[in-house]
């Protein structure tokens, strides 16, 4: 037998596969938004491991849940249903527009079981022909092929040989370009894929006039409106999603991320309609549905699902956006600090353009998480309950790590 290593950072790059260059530390535990490393360093988490930890790290909600379900039933295959998913579709069918509830593993997942169940839909409604997917420029939808390739980031899809066809962007908030590629594909559209928010694409809001022209013409053309939430969701912008603030009615919703909030789960909600096509053994998952994942994921809901959380989460927002803007007039460090709720990106300057990594590699040495969302963009995305006491020390460390050389 090997001797097992001592756990270190420079243990990663001996034995991981390197698809990732993790930060120089690692962290052990956490409570609320502050994360401890293995030298008990304190760091204040405006990051929420990239909008995931909705309710921060360790919450007596989730504890109680998890340590509750795990003396009762830990998974069972889908050849039988279970009390945990059925309760939180419930709870996910009667505040939403859905009507029907897919649970799986990711955001990746639940986008990738949208365009099929789009796809799927158009072949067996209308006809073999009705493939086309409109998706936007700089959108992230996930990693599986599939939805890399909605995503239209080349960096994300190239090198993995042919891809699948029959996908076209247009650029974000362009009303033009959407209406010029619904009227040279036409009622071969089966499905329009768009984020209320672009955050891996800068945390760019989504205009209401362009999501409500994606809308009128999915259903002109008789083709499926799929609003990707997973970042978006669960109380990140203030509402319990962010479609309800944009006016716009999904066909198709993706959610994950906060949904869980720090247990893998994702979940694609639609209609009775659109439903119908998925039928026994067309689409499926192994851990879909979960029993564990899905108690967590109720507490979660419950938690965030109340008028009293969701005016928090845009008082939080005022906070963050008084205090960013008080570090900026300082020294005038972004060009624009944009953003809704608690998904706040921050574009620097043209003297610091892509240096976003390096300020992210910066705030870490002065104790703080953040990310960042393309090589310009800094973006702040931390437990949705944070403390007012830890939004200004956090904004204090990133004062610090704004002036440093990077």
């Amino acid at each position: 037998m090997k001797e097992e290593r001592k756990v270190t950072r420079e243990l990663f790059d001996q034995i991981m596969v390197p698809c990732y260059a993790p930060a120089p530390f690692i962290p052990v535990r956490g409570l609320g938004a502050r994360v401890w490393d293995q030298r008990e360093r304190m760091y204040i988490d405006f990051s929420a491991g990239v909008a995931v930890n909705a309710l921060g790290h360790c919450h007596p909600v989730m504890i109680k849940a998890i340590e509750g379900q795990a003396r009762e039933l830990w998974h069972v295959s889908n050849w039988m249903t279970n009390e945990p998913a059925l309760r939180l579709a419930q709870r996910l069918i009667k505040h939403t527009f859905a009507e029907r509830v897919f649970f799986c593993n990711s955001g990746a997942e639940a986008n990738e079981a949208a365009l099929k169940l789009a796809r799927r839909y158009a072949h067996d409604r209308f006809s073999a022909q009705k493939v086309e997917v409109i998706s936007t420029q700089n959108a992230f939808h996930g990693r599986t092929l599939f939805t890399v390739t909605a995503g239209g980031q080349p960096k994300y899809s190239s090198g993995f040989g042919p891809t699948p066809g029959n996908v076209t962007h247009v650029p974000y908030n362009d009303i033009e370009a959407l209406q010029n590629c619904f009227e040279r594909y036409g009622d071969n559209v089966c499905a329009t894929i768009v984020e209320t928010i672009q955050g891996e694409g800068g945390v760019i809001s989504g205009t209401q006039e362009f999501l409500h022209m994606a809308q009128h013409l999915c259903k002109w053309h008789k083709a499926i409106l799929i609003i990707d939430e997973v970042q978006t969701g669960m109380g990140r912008t203030g509402s319990l999603f962010s479609y309800m603030d944009k006016g716009v009615m999904p066909d198709i919703l993706t959610s994950a991320k906060g949904l869980g909030g720090g247990i893998p789960i994702g979940a694609m909600l639609t209609t009775h309609e659109f439903a119908s096509v998925f039928t026994p053994g067309v689409h499926g998952t192994t851990y879909g549905g979960n029993p564990l994942a899905c108690a967590v994921a109720a507490a979660v809901f419950d938690t965030i699902n109340t008028p009293e959380f969701l005016d928090g989460v845009k008082t939080r927002h005022m906070m963050f956006m008084a205090g960013l803007k008080k570090i900026n007039a300082n020294q005038s460090f972004f060009k624009e600090i944009r953003g809704e709720g608690l998904l706040i990106g921050c574009e620097l300057n043209d003297d610091r353009r892509g240096k976003a990594a390096d300020i992210v590699a910066a705030a870490g040495k002065q104790g703080l998480l953040i990310l960042m969302a393309g090589a310009d963009v800094v973006r702040i995305a931390p437990p949705l309950n944070i403390s007012e006491e830890d939004i200004i020390e956090g904004l204090a460390r990133l004062e610090k790590a704004l002036t440093a050389k990077v």
